[in-house]
């Protein structure tokens, strides 16, 4: 029997592979690498890539590759207005919904645009409401403000930093705090135990969002994941990296490949706080 006052270590966060990092590569190509590099899981970004809209045929490609997906990330990017329908309610109901039918366990969100009113409006509200209807966590994810020259636009509401509003769970991206050169272990603080979802990457604090692999540039990615596996974050680690500008193959998959060496290196390095 084991001594009830042994306490063990829970285990590493799951590192998976967002679609998007192989980007101009297909979704489909997103699933091979993950495997063949060992990847926990994928996230599936929902864009115009039809294979990333169809539940069946991601579903065949995780049954394949034997690689699961760990989460769905909403289509609301600016080239995704007509994924799945205009109507922004609809679209994280079907990220939901394929959430479900696929064995994720978070659903990534953004939050609205300025110019979507309505749904702004509504916006934190709506997401509790959905929240409740389901064990899927809708994580809201921090954004930053766009800048052009020395003129900066708030683009998105009712904020770009979604600690401004009371959300249930939280994705923190680190190219955006980059991009939005706030306080990124400060914003680690103040999402607290809300933090599901963490998209691990890089930036050097340009008005664009680089999407680094991280250790390219100056985010504390490092003591980032340390401090989530010191205290014993449960949820996914997300390789979102931008990988367009690869010369080959070889070197997309280098990239990846050093950039999930990393986070497992620096999530292994923080004694973790011990589990039943």
């Amino acid at each position: 029997m084991v001594d009830p006052a042994v306490r063990f270590p829970k285990p590493e966060p799951k590192v998976a592979l967002s679609t998007a990092s192989v980007y101009p590569e297909t979704t489909a190509t997103a699933f091979e690498i993950a495997a063949r590099l060992g990847y926990d899981g994928v996230e599936v970004m929902v864009w115009t890539d039809p294979v990333s809209q169809d539940i069946e045929a991601l579903r065949r490609l995780s049954d394949f590759h034997g690689v699961p997906i760990l989460a769905v990330h909403a289509p609301c990017l600016l080239i995704t207005q007509r994924v799945w329908s205009k109507d922004p309610w609809s679209k994280l109901q079907r990220s939901r919904e394929a959430a479900e039918k696929l064995g994720a366990d978070t659903v990534v969100v953004h939050p609205p645009f300025r110019w979507q009113r309505a749904y702004a409006r509504e916006f934190v509200r709506g997401v509790w409401r959905m929240a409740d209807e389901t064990d899927i966590r809708f994580a809201v994810e921090n954004m930053y403000p766009w800048r052009y020259r020395d003129r900066e636009m708030l683009a998105y509401a009712p904020a770009w930093d979604p600690t401004e509003e009371d959300y249930r769970h939280f994705t923190l991206d680190l190219s955006h705090t980059a991009t939005a050169r706030n306080d990124t272990l400060a914003m680690v603080d103040r999402m607290g135990d809300r933090l599901a979802h963490l998209h691990i990457a890089d930036g050097n604090g340009s008005a664009k969002d680089e999407h680094l692999v991280p250790g390219r540039g100056t985010q504390p990615c490092a003591e980032v994941l340390k401090h989530l596996a010191a205290s014993g974050f449960d949820g996914n680690v997300v390789v979102e990296v931008n990988t367009r500008r690869a010369m080959s193959p070889a070197e997309r998959e280098a990239d990846l490949a050093e950039a999930l060496a990393y986070t497992r290196a620096h999530l292994a390095a923080a004694p973790r706080t011990a589990g039943p």
